[in-house]
């Protein structure tokens, strides 16, 4: 019997600059469906701006993308991650290991060390907080069972940066001389990489042609202030062409600027109105913005994330405050 299955996507690259080439590398998670490597030409070779996600195959789909380019691996320079989520830094260890090149990195790096060294800890660590947000026990323990054993983290092992990738460090390529700026929130190791008399960008995740929010909660304590201030620090910058962590590249970065402060002013009016009248759990606060039909998606777990985060932001700002000795957590508006 034909089944209508979807086709796995395979990796493709095109040449966006003279220079400068996309990797589009297929990712597992849905609505998701890729992520971009930058490879720009240096010394004969190529400068890498992310990896990738790891695991079985994702090696060997990255050589056949670079390989598309008209590159392998010994023609590696340099790899620049602009985060180490697993999407951005998971073949890093394989990448400087066969090239033979180094890794710079923003050094708040390491929020991403226990999901690669101890995935089972950090595991019960994210159903631990969700406890404590409200999420049901069932749902935990359907979650803890789905996810028990599984050996696919997305990071083929941890490897450590050469160079604490952070202001002043300028990146150097056949195209120029990148600058360095720190943008945390979507998470505490983000940087992006501007190159001025060319006037292009390498943003990372902290700039999308299409805005989706994430923060990283729990490693920082505000991520969505961090976000908004990392905004605030690349609005200045004279920038013609953005070159993102996933889709395509865009220009008028001020329009997409703007649309992620609407964005962010946007989900804070909605948790504030999800405390009128009454205290709740975060979990509960992701139920009234995303709707119960899907409280018990995927969805909500990214929501329960962009929650807890807009609660911190909230609370510095005196606007919400926890409800002492409650547990799970309930929280108020002040």
């Amino acid at each position: 019997m034909a089944e209508d299955r979807k086709r796995a996507e395979a990796p493709r690259t095109e040449k966006a600059l003279p220079g400068i080439w996309r990797l589009r590398l297929p990712l597992p998670w849905p609505g998701v469906p890729h992520g971009n490597v930058w490879a720009v030409a240096a010394d004969g070779g190529i400068v890498l701006f992310d990896t990738g996600i790891g695991g079985k195959d994702r090696l060997r789909q990255f050589d056949l993308a670079l390989a598309q380019a008209g590159f392998g691996l010994s023609d590696v320079k340099l790899l620049v991650c602009t985060h180490s989520h697993t999407d951005h830094y998971g073949l890093a260890a394989p990448i400087v290991e066969r090239a033979g090149c180094e890794l710079w990195m923003h050094p708040a790096w390491e929020h991403v060390r226990l999901h690669g060294d101890d995935p089972a800890a950090a595991l019960e660590r994210r159903i631990e907080v969700a406890r404590q947000s409200g999420v049901p026990v069932a749902a935990l323990e359907r979650y803890r069972e789905a996810r028990s054993g599984d050996e696919e983290t997305g990071i083929d092992a941890i490897v450590e940066p050469d160079r604490d990738l952070l202001p002043g460090v300028e990146v150097e390529t056949d195209l120029g001389t990148w600058q360095v700026y720190e943008t945390p929130g979507h998470a505490p190791s983000h940087v992006i990489l501007h190159q001025p008399e060319r006037k292009l960008m390498i943003s990372g995740d902290h700039l999308l042609g299409r805005t989706v929010l994430f923060f990283d909660h729990g490693h920082s304590p505000d991520p969505v202030g961090e976000f908004l201030g990392g905004l605030d620090e690349i609005e200045p910058l004279d920038v013609g062409l953005v070159l993102p962590g996933h889709g395509r590249t865009f220009r008028d970065p001020a329009a997409k600027i703007a649309e992620a402060r609407r964005q962010v002013d946007e989900l804070l009016g909605k948790v504030r109105e999800a405390l009128v009248g009454d205290e709740k759990t975060a979990f509960e606060i992701v139920g009234a913005i995303v709707g119960p039909e899907n409280v018990n998606t995927p969805a909500s777990a990214w929501a329960l994330q962009i929650v807890l985060s807009s609660l911190d932001h909230l609370a510095i700002l005196g606007e919400v405050s926890t409800i002492e000795e409650t547990d799970p957590q309930r929280w108020a508006l002040a």
